[in-house]
């Protein structure tokens, strides 16, 4: 609202001047009138949103400046005098218990018939702030609290609704160690920098810690809720860039409202975590709220594991084959086997929660050896069946790999039921090839040996063209990210074309992944994709009905 004494073209020159000089500043404008009064004629959009001000009208200044700012406006007006050089000090703001330094700027214009001043403030970011985030320079978990509190009694008193979003990047664990840990960091950065555009008067963004980052959106329904979580997701659409590498990631939310999910934030926080892991399980890179039937895993997460490590002697693990379909002439050669693990107290536990689990705590390795064991008793009663030119694929953990016998575990279960090397495949991930001479010996020994070797989930992590020339790699498996939206997202159609290209050029074959609808089908067969599985052709299911489906 134009409240000013200049006229309208003087005011707006004013504005537009300090805009272009401090434009991530919070701005004012301060007007002397003919009894020597200073009143404040405006404040731009960060000064309001900082200052919780509905401004309207003007104001007094002196005022403003002793309750507000906790300053004396004369003793910054005496520095300003008559010349039109800036004047720059640092103040100490308090608000919400935290404590805010901000260097001002002050530059007077006596060319008017009243003296004008525009004082900007620019926050001064201490990493030694307890308050904020040493990475990335946002508000920290303990500043979330402070807040929360002041925000939860402001809702209380005005009837409002708060939401919490959680917000946590979808394998960013896999593709830090395949990048490594400073640019895991500047990936970081780039992430804030983009959910920093989102963050306004009733929506602030705090890292809760690695790869989580908290929403606080204040004043805020079911349906704003779920619109700002469509807005985080669709930040995500393009790839990051760091180092001339370009890195797509995604992300998957889960929500809460206040008071209708809790009035305490840990409790707040929890069901988000929940509702999180949710996700995550099932349905990832999406977002949805909390609700109840959701299985919290974080305090089932030490049971859990007590039970995982019984679960081969209780008979509690089976594995589950997905057709991999040749796109050329619809038949079916060769299976992914996916492990599952049915348990009394947890029922069927999903295998992004147990898996996770069996890695961290070491379990990873007796359970891979228990499926290679598994897989390799199939291929050989298949063969006994004459069934000879089926293969199996079998995703080997990091861990598995990097082991120092691994190469000659694998010898030992070809040799011990006589197999055809060629009906076994290993599935690696590029975050297990990190250590190119490592890696380079132990594919080189298992290609010596004839099996078949592939990478799986491929362009989800670091993906270095120098190791596709280097490294003896039979198949790639483009990851099911690229192949979900395909038919309408041109930059996946053009990622997935341009992997199966590349792969053809080097001698390699290509199976996608996560294929539900018959439009993917058909941009695959344009390139020549070879094979593909996913819902679209059949879930995961028993051997039974394996055998009952392809080979009665």
């Amino acid at each position: 609202m134009y409240n000013s004494s200049l006229s309208p073209q003087q005011y707006l020159d004013f504005i537009q001047k300090f805009s272009r000089l401090y434009p991530e500043s919070m701005t004012m404008l301060i007007e002397q009138d003919s009894n020597n009064q200073y009143w404040i004629t405006y404040v731009n959009e960060s000064f309001r949103t900082f200052f919780d001000l509905t401004f309207e009208h003007k104001m007094l200044a002196s005022s403003f400046f002793t309750l507000q700012m906790g300053t004396n406006l004369e003793d910054l007006l005496l520095q300003v005098g008559e010349v039109l050089e800036p004047y720059t000090k640092q103040i100490t703001i308090r608000k919400k218990t935290i404590q805010h330094n901000f260097n001002v700027r002050m530059i007077a214009d006596t060319t008017t018939q009243h003296q004008v001043i525009c004082l900007t403030l620019s926050k001064v970011v201490s990493n030694g702030s307890s308050y904020h985030d040493q990475l990335t320079g946002i508000w920290n978990k303990s500043a979330l609290q402070e807040h929360f509190k002041e925000e939860e009694r402001i809702a209380k008193c005005r009837g409002h609704q708060m939401a919490i979003i959680l917000l946590d990047l979808d394998r960013f664990k896999k593709i830090n160690d395949s990048i490594g840990f400073n640019k895991g960091d500047e990936l970081l950065k780039k992430v804030v920098q983009r959910l920093s555009t989102l963050s306004d008067a009733n929506s602030q963004i705090y890292r809760q810690n690695g790869d989580d980052f908290i929403f606080l959106l204040q004043q805020s329904d079911v349906e704003k809720t779920k619109y700002f979580a469509e807005k985080v997701l669709a930040l995500f659409k393009k790839p990051f860039c760091i180092d001339e590498l370009e890195l797509n990631i995604s992300g998957s939310i889960g929500g809460v409202m206040y008071p209708a999910d809790g009035a305490e934030l840990d409790e707040l926080l929890k069901k988000a975590g929940q509702a999180l892991r949710y996700v995550k399980e099932r349905v990832p890179s999406t977002f949805r709220f909390y609700h109840s039937k959701m299985l919290d895993t974080s305090n089932n997460g030490a049971v859990m594991e007590s039970h995982l490590r019984r679960a081969i002697e209780k008979n509690e693990l089976s594995i589950h084959y997905q057709p991999q379909v040749d796109l050329d002439t619809g038949k079916i050669n060769s299976f992914e086997a996916l492990l599952r693990w049915n348990n009394p107290k947890f029922g069927s536990v999903p295998p992004s929660i147990f898996i996770p689990i069996a890695e961290d705590s070491g379990l990873i390795l007796e359970i891979g050896d228990w499926v290679l064991n598994q897989v390799c008793i199939q291929l050989k009663e298949w063969q006994i069946n004459g069934f000879i030119d089926v293969r199996i694929a079998v995703n080997i953990s990091s861990k598995q790999f990097k082991q120092e016998a691994f190469a000659n575990a694998i010898k030992k279960y070809i040799y011990k039921y006589e197999l055809n090397p060629q009906s076994l495949e290993l599935e690696i991930t590029e975050s297990s090839m990190t250590n190119i001479h490592e890696t380079l010996t132990i594919l080189q020994e298992l290609k010596k040996m004839g099996v078949i070797i592939s990478i799986d989930d491929f362009g989800t992590g670091y993906s270095s063209l120098s190791y596709l020339k280097r490294y003896p790699i039979d198949i790639i498996k483009i990851d099911q990210s690229f192949i979900k939206e395909i038919e309408q997202d041109e930059k996946d159609e053009a990622i997935a074309k341009t992997i199966i290209h590349l792969a053809h050029s080097l001698g390699m074959k290509v199976i996608a992944e996560g294929v539900e609808k018959k439009d993917h089908v058909e941009i695959l067969k344009e390139v020549n994709c070879e094979k593909a599985q996913g819902y679209y052709f059949s879930r995961p299911v028993p051997i039974e009905s394996i055998i009952e489906m392809y080979f009665c």
